[in-house]
C-alpha cells in the first residue's frame, strides 16, 4: 500500500513541470490569439504592417512546371486574354495568335500592321483589336476577321463589352459605342486626353478619368456625367453602397481615396444650369480616406474593392466607410520587391476570391483574406492572364507562351448558348411604351414615314444615343403591326407591310441582342412572309443568338413538321444562320450547320440552294 503511494507521489511530482507548462500556455492563448487576428493593428499607415487573416500563415510558394508552352514567334505586347476556351495573345511582329486552354494552336491573325497593346474578347469569344493607324477589328473565335472599322486614332485603352454585346471603343478624346456587328450608336468627344481606360461599372455603363483630372461616368446610352477630381486619379472601381445606391472608388496616386456618390456627377446641362445660378447649389461631401500606402491597381465585387498597394500588400476596402478589413503580402512583397517597382498590375475580383498579377508573379487570396498561393515569374514580358480555371498564362521574354495551372478551382458562371450570361440587362428586349403609344393616329402613313424617318437619320449617322429605348419601343410596335390582327379594332388604320418591314430592319442596326427573343417571337408568329425574312434578316444583322432562340425558330420552320417553302424566307434563314455561326466562330452546338446542310439539299428551291452553300462556304477555316 506505502509502495503505492509513493509511487502516486512520484506521478504527482513528475507531472507539475507539464501542467505548469500547459496553465501557461492557457494563460497566454487569448493574447497570442488576440496578436495572430491582427486585431491589435491600429496604424493602417505604417507600411510595415499588415491586418487580418493575412498574418496567420505562411503558404508556399508554388513552384509547378508549366502544364504546356507553346513558341510564339515574336514578343508579347500586351496583356494575354482569356476567354472561351481559349487565350489570345497580342506579337510585336502585327498578328494576334490563340491557343486552346490546353496548350494547342488554334488560329493565328495576321493584321498586316503594328498593333496597339490592347485585345478584348467578348463573351463569345470575339477579339477586338486595333492598328497603331487606327484601323479596328473583329475577329471571331475562329481567327477570321467578320468586320473591320477605320477610327480617328488608335486604341487608347481596352475596349470594353457591353451586356448586350454593344462595345465601348477609346481613342484620344473620344469614346465611342458600337454594337456587335459594328454600326455605330453613338460618340462623344472631351476637350482633353483619356487618362485612365474606361471600366465597366455597375450599372452597365462605363467610367473614366480625363487629363484635367475630371471623372466621368457614361451610360450604356451615351448620356455624360461628370465630377471635378482634386488630382490625377491612379485607379476606378465601381462599388455598390448602402441601400443599393452606387458610387465610384477614386484612388488618387498619392494614396488618397474617395468615394463619389452618383449623386454627386452631374450632366453639361445640370452643371450650366448651376453656374447660372445666383447661389449655386453647395456641391456634396464626399466621404475621403486614406490608403495605408499609393495604389497600383484595384478591382471591386459589390460593397467592396481590393487594392493592390505599391509596396507589394493587398488590401480589401470596405465600399461602406473606407476602413480597411484586411491586408496581407502579395508576391510582390514577398519577392522583396521596392515599393513602386512594378510599373503596372491587373486584379481580378470574383467569387472564387482576388488575385494580383504583374509581371513579377501572381498571387490569389480567399475573400476574407487568407493566401492561398503566390507564384514568381523570372522573364515575363507582360504582366500575365489568369483563366476562369486556375490557369495563369504569361508571355515570356524569350518568345515563349507558358501556361501553369495554379488552382482547380473553377469559376462558376451562368453560360448562354455561346459563352458567359451578362450580369445585367439594358432593358432593349423589353422597353417602356413610347411616347407615341397612346396617340391615335400614330399608325397614320404620314404619321410613320416621319416617325421612321428620323429614326433612321439618327442610326445611320451613329446618334442613337439616348433615344435608344424610345426608338425601340416605337420600332417594335409598329413591326408587330397589332392593329393588323384580326381581332383588332377596324376604327384604326393597319399598318403597311412596307412600314413593318422597315421597322424590322432598324432594329436589326440598332443592334442589342436582348431584342433576339422579340424578334424570334415575329418571326415563328407572324403569318406574312415577307415580315418573317425581315425578322430572320434583322437577327442576322444583330450576329448574336445567346440563348439559341433564333435558331430553334429556324428550325423549328424548316426541319419536319415545319412548313415554311417560301425561297425568301429560306434564303434569309440561310443567310441569318450563317451570319450566326460566322460570329461566333464554329458553334456550340449543331444546329446552325445541321440547319445549313438541310437548305443546302437538292430538295430545296436553287436560290436556297445557292444561299447555303454559300455560307457554309465562309465556316471553312
Amino acid at each position: 500500500m506505502n509502495r503505492k503511494i509513493r509511487h502516486g507521489k512520484a506521478c504527482f511530482r513528475k507531472a507539475l513541470p507539464v501542467m505548469a507548462a500547459a496553465n501557461f500556455f492557457l494563460f497566454f492563448l487569448p493574447a497570442l490569439l488576440f496578436a495572430q487576428s491582427g486585431r491589435g493593428v491600429q496604424n493602417p499607415d505604417n507600411a510595415a504592417e499588415t491586418k487580418g487573416p493575412a498574418l496567420d500563415r505562411e503558404p508556399g510558394r508554388l513552384d509547378t512546371e508549366p502544364a504546356w508552352r507553346q513558341a510564339l514567334g515574336g514578343a508579347v505586347t500586351g496583356l494575354p486574354t482569356v476567354q472561351a476556351r481559349s487565350v489570345v495573345v497580342i506579337l510585336d511582329g502585327g498578328n494576334i495568335k490563340a491557343y486552346s486552354t490546353g496548350g494547342r494552336p488554334l488560329w493565328n491573325y495576321a493584321a498586316r500592321g503594328k498593333l496597339s497593346p490592347f485585345v478584348t474578347r467578348s463573351p463569345e469569344g470575339t477579339s477586338y483589336i486595333s492598328q497603331t493607324n487606327g484601323n479596328f477589328f473583329a475577329v471571331n473565335r475562329a481567327g477570321r476577321e467578320i468586320w473591320r472599322l477605320r477610327l480617328d486614332n488608335p486604341l487608347s485603352g481596352q475596349v470594353i463589352c457591353g451586356w448586350d454585346g454593344r462595345i465601348f471603343v477609346p481613342t484620344g478624346k473620344k469614346i465611342s459605342c458600337y454594337t456587335a456587328s459594328g454600326h455605330l450608336l453613338w460618340e462623344r468627344s472631351f476637350d482633353e486626353q483619356i487618362d485612365i481606360s474606361p471600366a465597366l461599372e455597375q450599372s452597365g455603363g462605363i467610367i473614366l478619368s480625363l487629363e484635367k483630372d475630371e471623372l466621368l461616368r457614361i451610360s450604356p446610352f451615351g448620356t455624360v456625367r461628370r465630377f471635378a477630381l482634386p488630382s490625377p486619379p491612379q485607379s476606378l472601381t465601381s462599388l455598390r453602397g448602402a441601400e443599393g445606391a452606387r458610387k465610384v472608388l477614386v484612388l488618387y496616386k498619392n494614396g488618397n481615396a474617395e468615394f463619389v456618390d452618383y449623386r454627386s456627377m452631374k450632366t453639361a446641362a445640370e452643371l450650366a444650369e448651376e453656374a447660372g445660378e445666383a447661389r449655386p447649389a453647395e456641391p456634396e461631401q464626399n466621404l475621403v480616406f486614406r490608403l495605408p500606402a499609393p495604389p497600383l491597381a484595384a478591382a471591386g465585387r459589390g460593397s467592396a474593392a481590393a487594392v493592390t498597394l505599391n509596396d507589394g500588400r493587398v488590401a480589401l476596402i470596405s465600399g461602406q466607410d473606407g476602413s480597411l478589413l484586411w491586408s496581407g503580402d502579395s508576391h510582390i512583397r514577398i519577392a522583396g520587391r521596392s515599393a513602386g517597382a512594378e510599373d503596372r498590375a491587373a486584379m481580378i475580383y470574383d467569387e472564387r476570391g482576388i488575385y494580383v498579377l504583374s509581371k513579377s508573379g501572381a498571387t490569389g487570396f480567399t475573400e476574407d483574406g487568407r493566401r492561398l498561393w503566390f507564384t514568381l515569374l523570372n522573364n515575363a514580358a507582360y504582366a500575365p492572364a489568369f483563366g476562369d480555371d486556375g490557369m495563369l498564362y504569361s508571355g515570356g521574354a524569350d518568345w515563349i507562351l507558358y501556361a501553369y495551372k495554379l488552382e482547380d478551382r473553377a469559376r462558376q458562371q451562368d453560360f448562354s448558348l455561346y459563352g458567359p450570361a451578362p450580369e445585367g440587362s439594358y432593358g432593349t428586349g423589353a422597353p417602356p411604351p413610347s411616347s407615341w403609344a397612346d396617340y391615335y393616329f400614330r399608325f397614320d402613313e404620314t404619321e410613320l414615314n416621319t416617325r421612321l424617318d428620323i429614326i433612321s437619320r439618327a442610326i445611320y449617322s451613329g446618334a442613337v444615343g439616348p433615344d435608344e429605348l424610345e426608338y425601340t419601343a416605337y420600332l417594335m410596335e409598329t413591326a408587330e403591326g397589332e392593329y393588323n390582327r384580326p381581332q383588332a379594332s377596324q376604327t384604326h388604320p393597319p399598318v403597311q407591310v412596307a412600314h413593318r418591314l422597315r421597322a424590322l430592319r432598324l432594329l436589326g442596326l440598332i443592334g442589342s441582342r436582348e431584342t433576339i427573343p422579340y424578334l424570334a417571337k415575329v418571326f415563328s408568329g407572324d403569318r406574312e412572309s415577307l415580315i418573317k425574312a425581315a425578322a430572320a434578316e434583322a437577327i442576322g444583322n444583330i450576329g448574336c443568338d445567346p440563348e439559341g432562340l433564333a435558331l430553334q425558330a429556324f428550325g423549328n420552320a424548316v426541319f419536319p413538321p415545319g412548313t415554311v417553302r417560301d425561297e425568301q424566307v429560306l434564303t434569309a434563314i440561310a443567310s441569318a444562320a450563317g451570319a450566326l455561326c460566322r460570329f461566333s466562330g464554329p458553334p456550340l452546338s449543331d444546329r446552325g450547320v445541321r440547319l445549313l446542310n438541310l437548305l443546302a439539299g437538292e430538295n430545296q428551291p436553287p436560290i436556297v440552294q445557292r444561299r447555303a452553300r454559300r455560307e457554309i462556304g465562309t465556316l471553312k477555316f
